[in-house]
């Protein structure tokens, strides 16, 4: 696919009317040698380019930089606070709505973006107005149906879940030496407060050796299924309410 942003009119919207929007939220942070620092940012834009293709949702443009701290001793990795994260995905609602547009899936690719959880705990004491996705489960039942070697907890990092996904949609991305990254990090139990650098000295949790481009595509098209459920809950009727209106 096309990583630029998005190339939807407005002239598109008003015809194509979409019920929902979706905002890719990434990081900009080390993934190893063998993924770029984009990794995060790049496959928020993957997974919810597709969502919005599949669903009839209004892609925005991704939010490139967000929560890393952990991964500060790495070069090159930018950070912003959770509170300027937060503001942000609060100013973009707003401006949605200003435009006709109250329901938001985030499409979010980064574990340290935790402030996002409460930001949709807010959101909808009302009604359903923001979802968060893809959840543990939602990535648990894609990696199943790519039938991944490696678990959840021990691919956190640049391992075999994220470099497959590069491998299928942007292959050119891919360090040759990724098969050479893996490392093994089981027990991090202090990770928020030492760094992941305590645990990973090449800044991987995984095994980006066992990465194809097939398991990216399963991957893909399990999460493009699995966002179904959070989309009806954001746009079918709720409690009297007509979402959008």
């Amino acid at each position: 696919m096309d990583f630029a942003l998005p190339r939807t009119t407005t002239a598109d919207l008003r015809t194509a009317r979409p019920r929902f929007a979706v905002l890719p939220v990434g990081s900009f942070e080390q993934h190893g040698d063998h993924l770029p620092l984009a990794t995060d940012t790049v496959i928020a834009t993957l997974v919810a380019d597709r969502i919005a293709s599949d669903h009839g949702g209004f892609l925005l443009p991704a939010v490139t930089v967000s929560c890393s701290h952990e991964h500060a001793a790495f070069p090159g990795t930018v950070s912003i606070s959770a509170t300027t994260l937060l503001a942000v995905v609060a100013d973009i609602r707003g401006s949605l709505r200003a435009s006709g547009i109250d329901t938001l899936l985030i499409v979010n690719a980064h574990g340290g973006n935790y402030a996002l959880s409460n930001l949709v705990q807010e959101a909808n004491t009302t009604r359903p107005l923001v979802a968060l996705f893809p959840t543990r489960q939602d990535w648990q039942q894609a990696r199943d149906a790519a039938e991944l070697h490696t678990s959840l907890s021990a691919d956190m990092h640049a391992g075999e879940l994220e470099a497959s996904l590069l491998l299928y949609a942007a292959p050119d991305l891919v360090r040759p030496g990724h098969p050479a990254g893996d490392h093994d990090a089981p027990d991090r139990p202090h990770l928020l407060t030492l760094g992941i650098q305590a645990y990973a000295p090449n800044g991987v949790i995984g095994h980006p050796s066992l990465a194809t481009a097939d398991k990216g595509r399963r991957i893909l098209d399990a999460l493009s299924r699995a966002a179904a459920t959070p989309i009806a809950l954001l746009t079918e009727p709720f409690a009297g309410h007509t979402p959008g209106r």
